[in-house]
């Protein structure tokens, strides 16, 4: 190792006493420092990480992956260091692949290294998880205004920071959403993004701690949120129009057949109508939210 190693590890865990100890000793190969950030656990998590040589920071009540992260990040930064590496505390990452994430910030070729589990041939990945991890980077690429950055693997713990992706940390998250956040946040800041290959094992003592649906689900709606915010037009625009155009097509086809066959469609007509109201009042939601967000955004340029 060099006499000042150039970044440091950080660990999110909760209640890894079964394998935190030999992720500090693993990732204490790569770097010298190893902050684990213990989420009020209620088993020997810090004790453990502390004997194995990690700086640990215990939080006083269980507040979430985004609060320990972000709790971490704050260490490293006090501490001046040019990178912080994350890794699940969990046992699903092997904290030799730490370098390969590392080096493009290192190199100064990007301030975000996402360690994705689809770059990897060799990572076994149940069905369930592929196909929801599809849908929630469908959305969040969505949600980010171009940058010619594109995601496949959105929610990784397993990622690299550089110091300005330390300094521009000014967002506010709760939980497993800091994933998908950090994204949307960083390219609204330019920052570089990339992602390099790495492996995964779900054979661990606690696996996830969260049920993957509900997980996927509060994710996703704040995806949707963030894309609402961000792309009005999009988000309320194009479904408003869409519903607006069905609602059309539904009052064409009961006049066309009362003139055809002299019968009124008195439900047909009232979907229709019920679909056309829907969809212009989301058009002009659309066209609204879309005006507001421009003026902040015009006013923000000009401060």
């Amino acid at each position: 190792m060099a006499e000042h190693p150039q970044f440091a590890v950080i660990a999110p865990a909760y209640n890894e006493a079964l394998v935190i100890g030999s992720i500090v000793l693993q990732a204490k190969k790569h770097t010298d420092r190893v902050i684990v950030v213990d989420d009020d656990s209620i088993d020997q998590t810090a004790e453990i990480a502390r004997l194995a040589g990690a700086d640990v920071i215990r939080l006083p009540e269980n507040a979430g992956k985004a609060k320990a992260m972000m709790a971490g990040f704050s260490r490293a930064r006090e501490l001046g260091y040019d990178a912080v590496v994350v890794i699940d505390g969990d046992g699903q990452h092997d904290p030799d692949e730490i370098p390969a994430v590392v080096a493009p910030v290192i190199a100064g070729e990007a301030d975000l290294v996402i360690g994705s589990r689809f770059l990897n041939t060799r990572a076994e990945i149940p069905a369930y998880r592929r196909a929801g991890q599809l849908v929630l980077n469908r959305f969040t690429n969505l949600s980010v205004d171009g940058g010619g950055f594109t995601t496949t693997d959105s929610q990784s713990g397993f990622r690299a920071l550089s110091r300005r992706a330390l300094e521009n940390l000014t967002f506010a998250s709760e939980g497993y959403n800091i994933e998908t956040d950090m994204i949307v946040h960083f390219a609204s800041r330019n920052l570089r993004m990339t992602e390099v290959p790495i492996s995964v094992t779900y054979d661990v003592p606690h696996k996830h701690k969260k049920n993957p649906l509900s997980h996927g689900f509060g994710v996703l709606t704040r995806i949707a949120g963030l894309i609402g915010y961000k792309q009005p037009l999009l988000f309320f625009g194009v479904p408003g129009g869409v519903i607006a155009f069905f609602g059309i097509a539904l009052e064409l086809y009961t006049f066309s057949e009362f003139y055809r066959i002299n019968q009124f469609h008195y439900i047909v007509f009232t979907l229709g109508i019920t679909a056309l109201i829907l969809g212009l009042l989301l058009v002009s939601s659309g066209l609204i939210l879309n005006f507001l967000v421009s003026m902040i955004e015009r006013r923000a340029g000009e401060t």
